[in-house]
Parts: C-alpha cells; structure tokens; sequence
C-alpha cells in the first residue's frame, strides 16, 4: 500500500491524490487520509510522540508545513511508506 500524495496545498486548503475531499488540516498515510483536528492535540508535535516514534524505529521529521509536504511527497514518489500530520495555516 502505497502512501498518497498532496496534490496541492494553499493557505487553508489541501488535496490529498486520490480522495475527493478538500482538508484544511488532514493526517495521511499509506492507503489513506483524514481530516485532522489539532484541537485535540495543538498544532506542535509533542516530544513524547516524538520520542515513543523514534524508539520504534520510525524516523520523525517536523518541518514547516511547505517544507513537510516536499519532503512528505519526495519520499512518497520513492515508494517510501511515510505518514504525516499538516496543518495548512502553519
């Protein structure tokens, strides 16, 4: 299962390949995506999410949300199974 690309991204909106729905924060990941409400959480990624990824041998990257899209996607494009969280307002 392959992750799925952004398609596009502006302020307060992003497209997600593949799915009809237009998020204005969304998770994604291999096979999907979702709406993602940083109410639930805040918009910064906590160091003990950060922390428990890396003990389990994920690697974390936390970027500004333009730079977290190229990169999410480059690696997309590489087969890579990545995930990410964005929010289109940051």
């Amino acid at each position: 299962m392959s992750s799925p690309e952004i398609a596009s991204l502006s302020w307060g909106q992003m497209k997600v390949k593949g799915c009809s729905t237009t998020y204005k924060d969304c998770k994604v990941w291999p096979g999907g995506s979702r709406t993602w409400d940083w109410r639930e959480t805040g918009t910064n990624v906590p160091a003990s999410t950060v922390d428990y990824l890396k003990k389990n041998g994920i690697d974390v990257l936390v970027l500004q949300t333009e730079k977290a899209v190229e990169q999410y996607n480059a690696l997309a494009a590489q087969g890579v199974k990545v995930g990410g969280v964005f929010h289109s307002t940051c």
